[in-house]
């Protein structure tokens, strides 16, 4: 049976709003302030070992663009919690000792908000 006009699927009327609820359990996906994205980083360039992650799998796994990302290592990397590493004339990020401590405290902050009900 060939596919036609009317057996298309029926249009949303404009004007309706549709959710679209994050990929994690229990996360929905909205704005998220410059603690969360600090966090975000630092994580990922602490999941990375000493090695370090290059900018571009860096950006990816905190969902952030490049521009962004660039004015955020730049101030990361000046108050001494990352280090930006070159080798074979690549960059890559590692996380500093202070910035595991940084991303520790944060953690801990982060959970004893939620057990009030405050969701940062």
């Amino acid at each position: 049976m060939r596919p036609s006009l009317f057996n298309a699927p029926p249009r949303r009327p404009a004007g309706q709003i549709i959710v679209i609820l994050g990929s994690r359990p229990g996360s929905c996906m909205g704005y998220r302030n410059s603690s969360q994205i600090i966090a975000a980083l630092l994580t990922a360039t602490e999941e990375s070992g000493r090695a370090g992650i290059a900018p571009t799998p860096l950006l990816t796994k905190a969902n952030i663009t490049h521009s962004r990302l660039r004015t955020l290592t730049a101030n990361l990397t000046s108050s001494g919690l990352i280090s930006r590493i070159t080798y074979d004339g690549r960059n890559a990020y590692v996380i500093t000792p202070r910035g595991r401590e940084y991303l520790e405290k944060y953690k801990e902050f982060h959970a004893f908000a939620e057990s009030f009900g405050l969701d940062l």
